[in-house]
């Protein structure tokens, strides 16, 4: 399954440092800019002068700007406008306009579903739940739409036909402005504690601070630190929450034009004194990137689930005279150990493919023992707790079947596919493997995913324990 994320903010580069170039530093090149700017004014003049349909002199700048900046070939230096400006800063800050839901696509299916509603929300205010299929947007059935049609100014309405529990039901949402908290956190089990940062706004490190304090008061002894689909923000928000993990060394090095590597180095932090693991995926990125290899290669953390994005650039914003903003590449960075993984991505320690099982095996890593998942294909309970993600149920020819690689990390083991004898192999960490086949259907592939038999998955991992709910199609997975 591949997620759509059609109402999270996604941006593209991070705010590091406040650079601004003084008159001096430019003085040297004056009489060549001179020059450039005379052979500029000509051309514009021309265009104004004869160019028969007439020319908008505003638009002329803009274009030229616009040109020079593309001609970096960077896709992270971009020319603000006030007003573009403006939503670029409330993007870093995750403020936004919308109904306050995080949605699943099934490619495979074509099923669009609600993942998460966020608390206070325009959308839980409305009634919409996660796991809610939507159906249609605004009368138009899903398959004919972009998702795009969520989107609209604050005040504004939408309407949602949506199905829950096998009935359909209209549902009406007025747009709002939204702002989510940066970073959450909650203690899961006796003490293992899970922390989400979503992305590093301005208070990020703030908010950081007190939830980790919350979580030492709630007795944690073990930290996974999720940065999954965190794709980035203010470098500075990475550095402070980085000081709270180590009491000194190198967060990172960064380089500008003249290619000299900088230590960043943290003085005055303090040391985090429990196991970390961390999470990442393909959209884990720049701010992200940093503080995960600052903790990897200091040794203060494991990494679990997928390569991340690879952006080790860090843009800053230029003030302009006339109230626009230049966003400029302007340093280079790389890890504690020097690894420049630009266009790259930091590799995990341990990868682990699909949502709930990177979630399972990094509470496992961190110490868990005892975890109960609950939930159906749309919705997962961890221990009791709400969280993005689903068990992968599916009920087929009486029996009952779950996600191949969320059961290898319940029991800890590694899981590999035989396309010869199209079995799903899982191998424990003594070595020994149990095989399940689709041919004696212990075994099936539904929307581009395995999914095991439970009952007979039990039988040759009794430590897996399960019960089935038929009437509210509900799946309990429990390990001990």
């Amino acid at each position: 399954m591949k997620p759509a994320k059609l109402i999270s903010a996604v941006v593209s580069g991070c705010l590091a440092l406040s650079l601004m170039f003084s008159p001096a530093a430019l003085a040297a090149d004056t009489a060549q800019a001179t020059s450039n700017t005379d052979l500029i004014n000509e051309i514009m003049k021309y265009l104004e002068s004869y160019n028969v349909e007439g020319v908008d002199r505003d638009a002329l700048i803009r274009g030229a700007i616009d040109g020079m900046v593309n001609t970096l070939d960077d896709p992270y230096s971009v020319y603000f406008d006030q007003e573009e400006a403006a939503e670029f800063e409330h993007q870093v800050d995750l403020e936004y306009v919308g109904i306050g839901i995080r949605l699943m696509y099934i490619y495979t299916s074509k099923e669009l579903y609600i993942e998460e509603v966020m608390p206070g929300s325009p959308a839980e205010q409305a009634g919409l739940k996660r796991g809610d299929t939507i159906l249609k947007i605004n009368g138009v059935a899903i398959s004919d739409t972009s998702g795009e049609e969520l989107a609209g100014a604050a005040g504004t309405k939408v309407t949602l036909l949506i199905s829950r529990n096998g009935a359909s039901k209209t549902i009406a949402v007025t747009r709002n402005a939204i702002s989510t908290a940066s970073v959450t956190g909650q203690i899961i089990g006796s003490n293992t504690a899970y922390i989400a940062i979503t992305g590093f706004s301005q208070t990020a490190d703030e908010e950081f601070a007190k939830v980790l304090g919350n979580m030492r008061a709630a007795g944690m002894k073990s930290l996974v630190l999720d940065l999954r689909d965190n794709t980035g923000g203010y470098m500075d928000s990475a550095y402070n929450i980085a000081s709270m993990f180590m009491d000194s060394g190198i967060m990172m090095y960064t380089a500008g034009q003249d290619g000299r590597l900088v230590p960043e180095t943290i003085t005055n932090g303090s040391k985090i004194g429990v196991p970390v693991v961390i999470l990442t995926n393909e959209y884990t990125a720049s701010a992200s990137e940093a503080l995960t290899g600052a903790l990897r290669d200091n040794k203060l953390a494991t990494i679990v689930g997928t390569r991340s994005y690879g952006k080790a650039r860090i843009q800053s914003l230029l003030p302009v005279s006339n109230g626009d903003m230049l966003k400029l590449t302007t340093m280079k960075y790389l890890t504690p150990n020097k690894e420049d993984f630009n266009h790259v991505g930091l590799a995990p320690d341990i990868e682990v493919q699909g949502k709930t099982a990177q979630l399972v095996a990094a509470l496992r890593i961190a110490g868990l023992t005892t975890i109960t998942l609950a939930g159906d294909n749309h919705i997962l309970d961890v221990n009791g707790h709400a969280f993005a993600g689903n068990i992968g149920l599916l009920k087929q020819d009486n029996k009952v079947y779950a996600s191949a690689r969320i059961l290898a990390a319940l029991v800890e083991c590694d899981i590999t596919w035989d396309s010869k004898n199209k079995k799903a192999v899982f191998t424990n960490g003594a070595g020994k493997a149990f095989g399940f086949t689709l041919a004696s259907k212990e075994a099936v592939s539904k929307n581009d995913e395995t999914l095991i038999d439970v009952s007979a998955f039990a039988k040759k991992f009794p430590a897996l324990t399960w019960s089935y709910n038929a009437a509210a199609n509900q799946l309990k997975l429990s390990v001990k």
